[in-house]
């Protein structure tokens, strides 16, 4: 299963638990030496051999088959210890400088340790972390007891990512102080009632530390794990089984439950959304903002409370395979906790993510006295549900399914032209990014494939159909990567369709997901199978999670990576995405930017020369454009908050600030409208839902409308040379 993106770094925010803690386990695998104590104090967390296991087959797999044949050394070790740092405590507001001191030890021991499985360095780290943390939020809280002048010129330091560590804990009492004097200051602007706002903040704070007790050895195993692959590359990944499990649902853009989206408030499992047609809205019995205190497997399944638990853990009990049963305890909205819950009972189905697969509209131009019809595709990701496909179920969903469906539909409404737009498009499939540039070009190679043994394998699209051969163009962003990137880059080597925009990710590499428990061996597996029976009484089957590995580069078959640099577009739109901040060129341990030999294809047309008309064009609208204006101001503004790393903690001043940012903002909102035609909004009025305010992608359709004249209205003539052989 190959993909070319791992949802661009939100690995970190996707903390899971799916394994009770193998106290046993851990005695066994991970004993403690002078230099590596295991514990601090009582409730710290311990690794366990499962863990330990998985550390060492990623480590042992990383260093043979990764592309960029990485050597664990001490060099690496010392770029996973800044990492895991960061990751843990990135704007240095718990752990102290002498925390730092001590740690320093391990600086260069990582490499040892991820060779063996030896992870209690790891856990001796993030339980002085954790420790800290409790002290600085219980140190909190009991600031609220005092009262706070807000009159004082005093500043509280927000971003304090490049400062020193703190050096004493009087030092940290101090920052920590300002902390909650600058919460409390945010909530007073909104309310003068200081009672409510410290019993507001009071509940705030206890359910941080609530939050942060909940947390288990598999969140600790996830962060460091992170901080080891990312230090390799960007895009190499471990995924813990429940990871693993949302990736898969990502990539296929369905799951298997009852059709409900849930979210954690006040220790409650709190439904708040529900797929029509899927198991709760036909229960007709489940409503938005009920509460789930009790889960069941099956019909006569003992209930498990969920009351306070993890949103993740809750989540993990309700999904489960299509056709089983599972019960819901809940509390209708407006009940109280001690009336009498209802039971609901429901099959669970295959429920597919609707709201995130391809979608279209048409919009209408008037150019030269006549009316262009300009068909819009949001592709949101390149998905396939691989299940389905393996299974040959002749509906699997793809993007390049669904893509096919919308073509055909927008040929029938007679459209001039076609724009895909893949901004905020970060990846996913390879298929699909061939597949999808095999509906717009006849036959030839999309994009080709170096191994790590410098062989290159050129993947082509072999379908000589065409599910649309008229004017078009490709909407890119500085998030559009990876498969997006291959789709873009062949569309404009081919001379298929502009490209518009901003310079893309810049992502070029392929993953493979690897399935640990098919790589780790069976009388290993079982070994740890059986200690996990002993220890909580299952015979469940242990897994041990998901490598996401980096094994190849792809280069456009011009020949040129889209690593670092990414795709150019046509016609450039300003950045609102900052280039400085985010991309592959952002990125210390990214693969390097290179060229390999073009591949032979024949491009479809020569766009060359109706670029440069294009831009005066684009240009000259945009001389005297009030929305372009105010997309600039607004880059502006950004980089200029950007900078920023404190505020003020006077209340007049803060709310001076406050109030003109606010008017600022409403003002410009409405200019905006205004030079979009639509109608100012008073004062806490919302704006309509589906109401467009996006100029760049009215712009974009501009630009294909006077490709389109430029054209004459005929397909890939008088602007265009002659295709040529490459």
């Amino acid at each position: 299963m190959f993909y070319l993106d791992t949802d661009l770094k939100t690995i970190k925010e996707m903390f899971k638990k799916f394994y009770i803690l193998l106290v046993l386990s851990a005695a066994l695998a991970c004993k403690a030496s002078p230099s590596k104590p295991a514990k601090v104090g009582p409730g710290d967390l311990l690794p366990d051999q499962k863990q330990s296991l998985v550390c060492k087959e990623v480590a042992s797999l990383i260093s043979q088959y990764n592309y960029k044949k990485v050597s664990l050394n001490d060099s690496l070790s010392n770029a996973v210890y800044d990492r895991y740092l960061k990751a843990l405590d990135e704007n240095r507001n718990y752990l102290l400088a002498s925390d730092i001191k001590d740690f320093d030890r391990f600086k260069n021991e990582f490499d040892d340790d991820l060779k063996t499985g030896d992870l209690n360095a790891v856990f001796y780290i993030f339980n002085v972390y954790q420790k800290r943390y409790l002290e600085r939020i219980n140190y909190s809280l009991t600031q609220l007891n005092k009262s706070y002048d807000f009159n004082t010129n005093e500043s509280f330091t927000y971003d304090r990512e490049n400062q020193p560590w703190v050096s004493s804990a009087t030092a940290m009492n101090k920052l920590w102080s300002q902390r909650v004097k600058y919460d409390l200051l945010n909530l007073k602007l909104a309310t003068p009632d200081m009672t409510k706002n410290k019993e507001t903040l009071r509940k705030r704070y206890q359910n941080l530390v609530s939050q942060a007790k909940k947390l288990s050895n598999q969140d600790v195993f996830q962060i460091f794990m992170d901080s080891f692959t990312e230090a390799v590359d960007p895009h190499t990944n471990y995924f813990n089984p429940a990871n693993a499990a949302n990736f898969n649902i990502e990539m296929s853009r369905s799951l298997e439950g009852i059709g409900a989206s849930l979210a954690s408030e006040n220790e409650y499992v709190t439904i708040k959304t529900i797929v029509a047609g899927g198991p709760a809205d036909k229960s007709r019995q489940i409503n938005i903002d009920d509460r789930i205190i009790g889960v069941s497997q099956g019909q006569t399944g003992e209930f498990q409370d969920v009351v306070g638990w993890r949103l993740e853990n809750a989540i993990a009990l309700i999904r489960g395979t299509k056709g089983t049963v599972v019960r819901l305890k809940l509390l209708p909205k407006g009940t109280g906790a001690s009336d009498k819950p209802k039971i609901v009972s429901m099959t669970r189905e295959k429920i597919v993510l609707k709201d995130q697969l391809a979608k279209k509209e048409i919009r209408t131009y008037n150019a030269n006295g006549r009316t262009y019809k300009i068909g819009i595709i949001n592709v949101p990701a390149f998905y396939i549900d691989f299940n389905a496909y393996r299974a040959k179920d002749p509906n699997y969903q793809s993007t390049t399914r669904d893509v096919k469906l919308i073509l055909d539909t927008l040929k029938r409404e007679n459209v001039d032209g076609v724009i895909m737009d893949l901004r905020q498009n970060g990846g996913g499939s390879l298929i699909e990014a061939i597949e999808l540039t095999g509906l717009f070009i006849k036959q030839g190679p999309v994009v080709q494939v170096r191994d790590t043994r410098n062989r290159v394998e050129v993947n082509e699209d072999e379908d000589p159909m065409v599910a649309y051969n008229g004017p078009m163009a490709v909407m890119v962003d500085r998030f559009s990567a990876s498969a997006s990137e291959i789709f873009a880059g062949a569309i404009q080597d081919y001379g298929r369709g502009l490209i518009l925009g901003t310079q893309t990710y810049g992502k070029g590499t392929v993953q493979s997901a690897i399935e640990l428990d098919k790589v780790i061996s069976t009388s290993l597996r079982d070994m740890i199978t059986s200690m996990t029976k002993k220890s909580n009484g299952t015979g469940a089957e242990t897994k041990f999670g998901q490598l996401n590995l980096t094994i190849a580069k792809f280069y456009r078959v011009s020949g040129s990576s889209t690593q670092h640099k990414g795709v150019t577009p046509d016609v450039a739109f300003p950045s609102v995405i900052p280039l400085d901040k985010y991309g592959e060129d952002t990125e210390p341990s990214a693969l390097p930017f290179d060229m390999i030999a073009k591949s032979n294809f024949v491009k479809v047309a020569d766009l060359s020369g109706a670029i440069p008309q294009l831009n005066q064009m684009h240009n000259q609208r945009m001389a005297n454009n009030d929305s372009y204006k105010y997309l600039l101001e607004d880059i502006a503004e950004f980089k200029k908050r950007q900078d920023e790393k404190s505020i003020t903690l006077n209340e007049q001043q803060l709310k001076q600030q406050r109030d003109a940012d606010e008017q600022k903002s409403f003002e410009r909102n409405n200019l905006r409208r205004a030079a979009l035609g639509l109608t100012p909004l008073k004062k806490g009025e919302t704006r309509p839902k589906n109401e467009d305010l996006d100029f760049l992608k009215r712009e974009a359709g501009q630009i294909l409308t006077d490709f389109i004249m430029l054209d004459k209205g005929s397909r890939y003539t008088g602007v265009m040379s002659p295709s040529q052989p490459n």
